[in-house]
């Protein structure tokens, strides 16, 4: 594939979003008291103000100028493009016939706790943690096991002695977040080890969601627990999803990578009888985007998105008691604001009245989260700019 096929994508672009039934800027009124007409600006779902690659657009449009919209079959050319995204970009060599789909990450959650728990079982996670998994976890009538997580040096890092203590014996399954939403860490392979090491001693069903793998900065490297800690097999299930990378996450299509047979088979059964399939524009979208075109894509992403992690960094570090949290991967900034002193309602009203961003409270990550906001940097620069100079003249008074 020659270099003219992939141009560098222009992520500097303003796209209007508002009013195409997009969460994150038609629902943010709604939910924040930001108004978009009135310059209100978006940092909180966690997708992208980016266009995919022209590769994803291209497969879109020909299944659309074909115009019969039918069950997909042939599944064979997206299995490849997984099997081939997992082994070049991370080195892990799967077997296409692993790979179930679900509808998205969260719903593979749901899928996970159905398979391998039962109604009052406890479900581990490491707070604070994205939200959803709470949410998917008292939904289902498990009981939710929250893990605090220590800081070290600004990082969250797991804390054993502590966890050993908390635990009831009713776990069945534990959560990991991987790269970790919200606290931007790539867990290093001892971590990964501990978590292993951890399972099998509790008997656990460790399930790994590693959507962020592939949104890491320069200098950091995800690794998959499977390659790290091939002696879990029989109890890891490993989410994946092209949809955070690539911003498509409109098509609700996500994995679950399951090497052992047993649980895989378990894991099948929960789709089954859900009645869950994957759709067709979905599957022809991740084909297309797991690709050298695709990886040439994130590249290019991953160097803009850390330009805008520094330019952000830089701004937050400058108003007095504010801290964001060193970011390894994601777009998401978690940022810190207990050192103003505030209660949450004042520092949030400021963000929201004053400098009138949306960005996600702290409090519904779980415990730990109470004295954070976490801010989506995955926009246009001049974005990130205009987020920074509104938060230096909310708190302005502290300077």
């Amino acid at each position: 594939m020659n270099q003219h096929s992939h141009p560098r994508p222009d992520f500097d672009e303003i796209i209007d979003r508002v009013g195409t039934r997009c969460s994150k800027w038609d629902d943010m009124e709604a939910a924040y008291g930001v108004a978009p007409d009135e310059g209100g600006l978006a940092m909180w779902v966690a997708d992208m103000d980016f266009r995919p690659p022209a590769a994803v657009q291209r497969a879109v449009e020909a299944v659309a100028a074909h115009g019969v919209y039918g069950y997909p079959g042939a599944h064979r050319p997206y299995l490849e493009a997984i099997r081939w995204w997992m082994e070049n970009r991370h080195g892990w060599q799967i077997d296409t016939g692993w790979i179930l789909t679900c509808a998205g990450l969260v719903n593979g959650v749901a899928m996970a706790l159905d398979a391998y728990t039962q109604p009052g079982d406890g479900v581990i996670v490491m707070s604070p943690v994205y939200h959803a998994f709470g949410r998917v976890i008292r939904a289902s009538g498990r009981e939710l096991v929250e893990l605090p997580l220590a800081q070290d040096g600004g990082l969250y890092r797991m804390d054993w002695p502590a966890w050993e203590g908390r635990l009831t014996g009713r776990e069945r399954l534990l959560i990991l977040c991987s790269p970790h939403n919200p606290g931007g860490r790539v867990w290093t392979p001892e971590e990964l080890r501990e978590v292993a090491d951890f399972c099998i001693r509790h008997d656990l069903i460790l399930v790994s969601d590693d959507i962020h793998c592939d949104l890491v900065m320069p200098g950091h490297k995800h690794r998959m627990i499977a390659t790290v800690c091939p002696d879990i097999a029989d109890r890891l299930v490993t989410l994946t999803a092209a949809t955070k990378t690539f911003n498509i996450a409109g098509a609700h299509v996500g994995n679950a990578i399951i090497a052992d047979e047993s649980l895989r088979g378990r894991f099948k059964g929960a789709l089954m009888a859900r009645g869950i399939s994957p759709g067709l524009f979905g599957m022809d979208m991740v084909t297309a985007a797991y690709s050298p075109e695709g990886a040439a894509w994130v590249d290019a992403l991953a160097s803009y998105l850390d330009g805008n992690r520094r330019l952000f960094d830089d701004g937050i570090h400058a108003i007095p008691g504010l801290r964001s949290m060193p970011l390894q991967a994601t777009y998401l900034s978690w940022v810190d604001f207990s050192g103003t002193g505030m209660e949450p309602a004042e520092f949030t009203a400021r963000v929201e009245r004053t400098a009138r961003i949306a960005a996600n409270h702290g409090a519904t990550f779980g415990t730990g989260g109470g004295a954070f906001l976490r801010f989506n940097i995955a926009t246009p620069r001049a974005r990130v700019v205009e987020a920074v100079s509104r938060l230096q003249q909310a708190f302005a008074d502290l300077q």
